[in-house]
């Protein structure tokens, strides 16, 4: 059960980081070469999850958006639950 758990943080904090790091590159301009490529893959990877908020929370301002602060919360809380019942 133990190992049970330290997969499921590894795996939400592995998540977590991988969102970090495409929303640090999202500030970056990357049009062409491998970061681009890298942008894409990231974006396949984290957006359908950014998405679900991105729904519910507007940009403040119309132009900084704060779900992937938000979607980084819901998730470790999430995992947080998830630990403590099993």
């Amino acid at each position: 059960m133990l190992s049970l758990k330290y997969l499921l943080v590894s795996l939400a904090d592995a998540y977590s980081m991988v969102i970090f790091v495409y929303v640090l590159m999202s500030w970056l301009p990357v049009n062409r070469g491998i970061l681009a490529d890298i942008y894409n893959v990231l974006g396949k990877v984290c957006d359908p999850y950014l998405n679900l908020f991105k729904k519910l929370i507007p940009p403040l301002g119309g132009m900084v958006d704060v779900t992937p602060i938000v979607a980084l919360l819901v998730l470790q809380l999430a995992t947080r639950v998830v630990i403590g019942l099993l």
